[in-house]
């Protein structure tokens, strides 16, 4: 391989900065170039020293700053130049976000690379609404999905997901959110199973909306959610009114976020 440049692909976490590993922490302060996406929050971004070029590569909906192919190049390309190239990446880069193509890419080139693992949203979320993911009397299984669509189709293993005793998390389901409640439905799920949507998860900005299948759509609109949100489905639900510990933290004064 090259010894040229090297690439650091890291994970930050759903956003709270004290969620980042030591090692995430450290390569930041470090940092001489940054790629970073757009879920990566201000604060993380607040870390990166003022001398580090910063070059935007974010996607939203039908908006990429970059296509993903353009950014594997500029990656190789920053490498092979010498540069010591962080690539900073929301959550896990290796849990919906592309993190596997980028290093096939470096690979092949022949660049150096790590790989560092970040919480994922599913994790974040979970934690910090007070929803476990797994209950010894609820769930014995959790399974992550995407709630993206592919040729305008989800692209969803509906058999595979609405097995009993199993919590399913759907990253980027807000677009396709009715749709997503409705499959899960007629696929084998009562319309009474618990369900909510958490928005900006482990941020001051965190909000949550609980519900059932039948009615999560209505309640999340009601309630005025927008992305980047995540929905958890499944019996473990039920624990939010007695686990909610981060909406006692804020009450106390540790964040300013408010509950839908």
């Amino acid at each position: 391989m090259s010894g040229r440049g090297e690439v650091f692909l890291v994970g930050t976490g759903p956003g709270d900065p004290d969620l980042l590993t030591v090692k995430a922490l450290r390569l930041i302060r470090e940092a001489e170039v940054v790629l970073y996406d757009n879920l990566v929050s201000d604060e993380i971004m607040a870390l990166v020293p003022a001398t580090a070029e910063r070059i935007y590569v974010g996607k939203k909906r039908a908006d990429h700053a970059m296509r993903q192919e353009a950014i594997n190049e500029l990656l190789v390309s920053l490498a092979h130049m010498g540069r010591r190239v962080l690539r900073l990446k929301a959550g896990d880069p290796f849990v919906f976000g592309r993190g596997g193509e980028e290093i096939e890419t470096l690979g092949a080139s022949g660049v150096r690379f790590e790989v560092v693992p970040g919480i994922t949203a599913a994790l974040g979320a979970a934690s910090y609404a007070g929803i476990p993911l797994t209950h010894r009397d609820h769930a014995q299984s959790c399974v992550f999905v995407t709630g993206n669509t592919q040729d305008g189709a989800l692209n969803v293993d509906w058999a595979a997901i609405v097995r009993p005793r199993q919590t399913v998390v759907i990253y980027m389901g807000f677009q396709n959110l009715d749709e997503l409640c409705r499959e899960l439905v007629s696929h084998g799920l009562a319309p009474s199973t618990p369900a909510a949507m958490v928005q900006q998860a482990t941020t001051a900005s965190q909000r949550v909306v609980c519900a059932d299948l039948a009615t999560l759509a209505a309640r999340a609109h009601e309630a005025g959610l927008k992305p980047p949100t995540l929905i958890i489905v499944g019996e473990v639900v039920r624990l939010r009114d007695r686990l909610k510990w981060f909406e006692a933290h804020q009450a106390a004064g540790a964040g300013a976020g408010r509950e839908g």
